[in-house]
């Protein structure tokens, strides 16, 4: 009777052991499972947030280069103005000639600035999070109040400069503006903002192969093609001709 009552005790604590062992097992798995769950979404929350991080970081880089890229085209064209206005001081026989060349310059002497990327960047506390560098957010703003005095020196200057003048008509109009004192502040403007588009550059180690692919991909598809901007090129050359013919043909009038 003993030994039966003995075997039973025994096989109530091996019951209780094999209880014990499963729920410690349970237990185990249970906090194994947690932990990698929450080690799975920090490190998912992690690449996350760095790619958000890069891809603002590209999205800013690519802004700064279509700034500069526009402002190299108008800087070509403040210098090729220039060199039509000196060769019209040393020639003024060539008047026809030259001043189709400062027309001409003159359609290009415009920068197309979007300025959505540099909105996102300024109105989301978000981005300062993501891209978690203050010294490259520092950079990044230095380079926006940059192209916005650039904009004010040398585009809405020459705007307000030109208002109402048919700068073509005549040798006097022509030698109004002082295109060369253009082409040299926009030429200072751009290689300030070249320093800190490759400031930023060097913070984030970002490479030239970087940013050339990121372009490819970024390109809007919407955007107008080159045929447009020809069109638009030779509208404005004759714009400025035909401003150019009314106004001489006021001041005929004008003068009888």
């Amino acid at each position: 009777m003993e030994n039966k009552n003995n075997d039973q005790k025994k096989l109530v604590l091996v019951k209780e052991q094999s209880m014990m062992q499963q729920f410690l097992l349970a237990l185990v798995a249970t906090t194994i499972s947690i932990v990698l769950t929450f080690r799975t979404a920090a490190i998912i929350d992690k690449n996350q947030k760095k790619a958000a991080k890069k891809e603002m970081v590209m999205m800013l880089i690519y802004d700064f280069d279509q700034t500069i890229k526009s402002g190299e085209e108008a800087g070509e064209a403040f210098f090729e103005a220039s060199r039509a206005q000196q060769d019209l001081a040393v020639h003024p026989e060539h008047f026809d000639s030259l001043r189709n060349k400062i027309i001409g310059a003159m359609t290009k002497t415009t920068a197309k600035f979007q300025e959505t990327t540099e909105k996102i960047f300024s109105s989301n506390i978000e981005t300062f999070n993501i891209i978690g560098n203050v010294s490259f957010v520092s950079e990044v703003s230095d380079f926006y109040i940059m192209r916005k005095a650039y904009k004010e020196s040398v585009f809405d200057k020459l705007s307000d400069e030109i208002e109402g003048v048919a700068i073509a008509s005549s040798l006097k109009t022509v030698f109004l503006v002082n295109f060369y004192e253009y082409a040299f502040d926009n030429f200072v403007y751009l290689e300030d903002m070249k320093d800190h588009r490759n400031n930023c550059m060097k913070m984030m180690n970002i490479t030239e192969e970087e940013v050339e692919e990121f372009s490819r991909q970024y390109v809007n598809n919407d955007e107008k093609d080159d045929d447009y901007w020809i069109k638009v090129g030779e509208m404005l050359k004759e714009s400025y001709e035909v401003d150019a013919l009314i106004k001489q043909v006021r001041d005929k009038y004008q003068d009888e």
